[in-house]
């Protein structure tokens, strides 16, 4: 199983509109992660799994896949973390796909 752990950076965490624009991507991306804290997992595609989670910024969690596309998957979910997705000028999840690991803390 490929995995990526990385620090929330998003100003008020997993919660509203980081929560939402994570959960629409790992939709979108199609390939089953999950979201790990602790002993606590969720699939990255539920909105309320994702909440539950109660991820503040600078929480680490871990994104878990398996299969094919989970590599591609784990790096584009991983660099959205990374990001502050509170930002007045983040775009929505299709055009914050692909925008880099700078928080990514392994691979």
């Amino acid at each position: 199983m490929a995995s990526r752990t990385v620090a929330v950076a998003s100003a008020s965490g997993l919660h509203a509109r980081p929560a939402k624009v994570f959960v629409r991507e790992a939709a979108r991306l199609g390939v089953p992660v999950r979201v790990r804290l602790g002993e606590k997992s969720v699939p990255a595609g539920s909105m309320l799994g994702v909440l539950s989670l109660g991820a503040v910024r600078g929480t680490v969690v871990t994104l878990e896949a398996d299969g094919a596309g989970a590599e591609e998957a784990l790096d584009t979910l991983a660099a959205l973390l990374s990001r502050d997705l509170d930002a007045p000028d983040t775009p929505d999840a299709a055009g914050a796909a692909g925008a880099g690991d700078g928080g990514a803390l392994d691979a």
